[in-house]
């Protein structure tokens, strides 16, 4: 058996007439009726009934057909992989981002990330931290966008920014009076909506509380930085914002008020991470550099040192 034979039998199946099936496969109609017989003898079964009129398959040549479909969409998706590999600014790259990140930074990064690869094929997955790592680990992601630190030394390492985090309140809270940034101290005691657990800016914004003796507000966890925007927005309660959230094009909402923090400002580092044997290795860095260069009144840049390559 060979993949050839399994074309004519898919081409048999879809035209069910042979010499349409050998003009579609580009052979005469002895060849592919001779090399369909090959094939039955070798698996011991019919796979075609010959009818003067009609050819129609037998109930195990229309199984054994789905399952060549899927040989010979494999080898396909190999020589695109391969293909790719010999030029990934025109090939698929799968990158995962977490998802109190993607929604705001892809806004700022797509735009520019097309015009410089123009024939890249982006596939892009939103999942938790934990997820993205594993699927990362098992091959189904070529590169993931987290929060640093990432132990592990399987992956490369790529910083690329630090983004710092904003207070959200009410408009008729206190703290909506002040103007210019104001030190986390003014947490002390006060109690902050969260994120479900899972989310890594749960445990950062939780980091924060311990700092500065804040705590957070018992019986609610939002699933989504939406939802926390709207319990403040509906005088629930404040949280913490990464930067990129309240910016545009995020729209402004009347109800909330952005307020900054003072030196030294909580912030998240943000890095991209990929298998040190990935065979886009080479390609990532400039994905990376897109990532990177975000305006700088939103973020600031990281830039690592180079690792030696493995």
């Amino acid at each position: 058996m060979n993949l050839r034979d399994l074309e004519y039998l898919v081409a048999v199946a879809d035209h069910r007439h042979f010499g349409d099936a050998a003009a579609a496969c580009f052979v005469s109609q002895p060849t592919l009726s001779t090399q369909l017989k090959k094939l039955e003898g070798e698996l011991g079964i019919e796979l075609v009934e010959r009818n003067p009129r009609n050819i129609t398959l037998t109930a195990a040549g229309t199984r054994i057909v789905e399952k060549a479909r899927d040989v010979l969409a494999g080898v396909d998706e190999i020589q695109a992989l391969a293909d790719a590999a010999k030029d990934p600014e025109s090939g698929t790259v799968r990158l995962g981002l977490f998802p109190t990140l993607a929604p705001y930074l892809l806004p700022h990064v797509v735009g520019p990330l097309h015009e410089r690869f123009p024939e890249l094929q982006l596939l892009l997955t939103e999942e938790k931290t934990g997820l993205l790592l594993e699927r990362l680990h098992d091959g189904r992601l070529d590169a993931v966008v987290v929060a640093r630190p990432v132990h592990d030394g399987g992956l490369h390492e790529e910083p690329l920014f630090v983004e710092d985090f904003v207070l959200a309140v009410g408009a008729d809270h206190p703290l909506a009076r002040r103007t210019g940034p104001v030190p986390v101290s003014v947490l002390a005691d006060q109690e902050l909506l969260l994120l479900d657990e899972g989310h890594c800016l749960r445990d950062q914004a939780l980091s924060v509380c311990s700092l500065a003796g804040a705590s957070e507000r018992r019986g609610f966890r939002a699933t989504s930085l939406e939802t926390l925007r709207q319990m403040v927005a509906a005088g629930v309660g404040i949280t913490l914002l990464p930067r990129l959230a309240v910016e545009p094009p995020v729209p402004a909402s009347p109800d909330v008020r952005v307020v900054p923090l003072a030196e030294p400002v909580p912030c998240r580092e943000i890095a991209m991470y990929w298998r040190r044997s990935s065979a886009y290795r080479d390609f990532l860095p400039r994905l990376a550099e897109s990532f990177r260069a975000l305006a700088p009144d939103l973020v600031h840049v990281l830039r690592g040192a180079p690792e030696a390559a493995p």
